[in-house]
């Protein structure tokens, strides 16, 4: 049987964006307005997977340290450079940003950035329930939201119908542990944006039937923002393939996670589209990941996927000019940068 937990759009704000020194606050709280676009007529937008920008030690996670890709604090606030570098040379407008710690850590970019560009970024975190890594989902931005970023509680199940991923376990449901939902308003556009990082490894069929029902989630949100007239913004380390828009590689999915997003599949199938803005960008240069797949620390092409994503309505593909995936740093094992590559869209409003 397949059944939907009643939605619950969580407002409850744990503390304001000021003054913020511990790893596990959140920042969602929109205090005042303001766009401080340089240019009011172009809007740059980024997905950016940042790897496990943590500063304060999480316990959980262990983090930094043997629990993930930075070993000590001080690797770790070299890497926090290294972010802020990518971020300096693309100059976003708005960014998304996965795998964030919390307030601290975007408050340590935000004064780099104000440093480096002399721009006013503001940052907004939504705290998620993946205690495990005790990452979330952030954005630092010139244009502030219009509402404090939420979250949805509803749980889908799993396995959904006629999925595809082979998994045999027992059903069960899944939220979506890390995400947020704001609104905008840009060029007299309304615009929900939803960000997520759905849960990882794309060909493992327990993973698969899981990051399907959290897809279901989203979709159910996209749906209800699409009846109201929203164009949306759609973003984030989706952790699959989309079978549509053939990465490098030509990864296929074993999933309906990218479809159900984009309104082809699902409850809502038909009701809305999205286009992937990867279908923009020359094949060859369709990759955000880096998988060291067999052990060596060096990177190959073969070891490249697209993973991350950024979905949008009509309304805003129609006005994108530039679409491309950063890649001005190499992978392998050391680097400060990240594993993934920014991917980036460029507005003309």
């Amino acid at each position: 049987m397949f059944f939907i937990v009643p939605l619950i759009l969580s407002f409850m704000l744990v503390t304001n964006n000021i003054g913020l020194g511990v790893a596990d606050t959140e920042c969602p709280v929109v205090s005042s307005y303001a766009d401080r676009r340089p240019n009011k007529n172009t809007l740059r937008l980024v997905q950016y997977n940042v790897e496990w920008l943590f500063i304060d030690y999480d316990s959980e996670s262990k983090c930094p340290g043997t629990g993930c890709s930075w070993s000590n604090t001080s690797e770790a606030s070299t890497h926090l450079s290294y972010v802020s570098k990518v971020i300096t040379d693309l100059k976003p407008d708005i960014i998304n940003l996965c795998e964030v710690e919390g307030c601290d850590e975007l408050s340590q970019l935000q004064s780099n950035l104000k440093s480096s560009l002399s721009l006013d970024y503001n940052y907004y975190l939504k705290k998620g329930s993946d205690s495990a890594t005790g990452q979330n989902v952030a954005m630092l931005t010139l244009i502030d939201p219009l509402i404090n970023l939420y979250r949805s509680e509803e749980r889908y199940a799993y396995p959904i119908k006629n999925s595809r991923c082979g998994y045999t376990g027992e059903p069960s449901t899944s939220g979506v542990s890390k995400h947020y939902i704001t609104e905008f308003s840009i060029d007299s556009l309304k615009i929900a944006m939803i960000s997520a990082h759905l849960i990882a490894y794309p060909t493992d069929a327990s993973r698969c039937a899981q990051r399907e029902a959290q897809a279901q989630v989203l979709q159910d949100v996209i749906a209800n923002y699409t009846s109201k007239n929203y164009e949306i913004i759609m973003l984030g380390d989706l952790n699959d393939y989309d079978g549509e828009v053939l990465d490098l590689n030509n990864d296929v999915p074993i999933s309906y996670t990218l479809d159900i997003l984009k309104g082809l599949y699902g409850n809502h199938a038909s009701a809305y589209k999205l286009t992937n803005i990867a279908e923009l960008i020359d094949k060859d240069q369709r990759y955000s990941n880096w998988w060291d797949k067999n052990g060596n620390c060096a990177s190959a092409s073969n070891e490249f996927t697209m993973i991350d994503h950024l979905l949008v309505t009509d309304g805003l593909k129609d006005k994108i000019v530039n679409s491309f995936i950063y890649h001005e740093y190499e992978e392998y094992c050391g680097t400060y940068n990240s594993d993934h590559y920014p991917v980036v869209i460029d507005l003309l409003l």
